[in-house]
């Protein structure tokens, strides 16, 4: 890696951070695609993988009395084995680097073109629901109070098969790139309700799944006094981009941010096309 290389490799994990602390998700996935092109998969996914594990130590400190224990055991259980078949997989296709590229881009795509279908969808039922309040048809104040109340409604069996394949797919995806977040990002914001009991509980996730990434990563020898030294550099890069981030979430659209990082990742998913 040359050294201009590397300054955009760590600029790459300052901005990215900064959205990360802005919208609370997608700085490693938004960060993989230009890190493999700069520093390499045995630079970037190790790198990354360790910045996702300070981060969740970070806010767990602070948290872990909000984690929603029910859903961190049954997310452990299946993401976590998952993730061992995507560290195999990865490892199988080392030495096809295009197809893992492609496979990734593939993923990333799938993520933003979803991100982005939600997010209009979104607006139609908020501007569906302004009418409603226009023509005096919102529900009166003691039925949303019971709406409140009651519990997230029953999965039915093919919403359980849809919510266990997306914690699969998230699994796999982690496993390989170290960036399975969004896709547990969809499976969990239909089960948590409060973003206190999100934040807690999917910090937990990224510290159990990328420690074991990690632990494997050192008894494949992945890591070396290089590695070490280029994770201690980008450490200053990561902190100032979740700081940056944390402050600029007080003064702008925190929604503006998230569509910005959907429109992002579409385009990193295409560059990986051209790797």
């Amino acid at each position: 890696m040359s050294r201009i290389s590397e300054l955009l490799f760590y600029l790459t994990i300052l901005l990215t951070h900064i959205i990360q602390g802005i919208t609370g998700f997608a700085g490693t996935i938004l960060a993989m695609p230009f890190s493999l092109r700069l520093a390499g998969m045995d630079v970037a996914v190790p790198v990354l993988n360790m910045l996702g594990l300070v981060s969740g130590i970070y806010v767990t400190a602070g948290s872990w009395r909000n984690i929603v224990r029910g859903e961190l055991k049954r997310i452990l259980l299946v993401m976590g084995s998952c993730v061992l078949i995507g560290l195999a997989l990865r490892t199988m296709l080392s030495g096809k680097p295009q197809l893992l590229y492609i496979i990734l881009g593939v993923a990333i795509l799938a993520i933003a073109i979803h991100g982005m279908w939600s997010m209009l969808k979104g607006r139609k039922q908020a501007a569906g629901g302004e009418k409603n309040a226009q023509a005096g048809d919102l529900p009166s104040a003691e039925e949303n109070g019971l709406k409140t109340a009651v519990s997230a409604p029953q999965e039915g069996p093919r919403e359980k098969l849809i919510s266990y394949l997306m914690l699969i797919a998230a699994g796999l995806v982690h496993g390989m790139f170290v960036c399975g977040g969004p896709l547990l990002i969809a499976y969990l914001t239909k089960r948590v309700k409060t973003k206190e009991n999100f934040r807690a509980t999917i910090s937990v996730v990224w510290i159990f799944l990328n420690g074991v990434i990690f632990v494997t990563q050192l008894f494949q020898g992945a890591w070396n006094p290089h590695l070490w030294l280029v994770q201690l550099k980008s450490l200053p890069f990561f902190f100032g981009g979740m700081f940056i981030g944390s402050r600029l979430y007080k003064h702008m659209s925190q929604q503006f941010f998230i569509g910005l990082t959907y429109v992002l990742l579409f385009i990193a998913g295409l560059t990986l096309f051209f790797k």
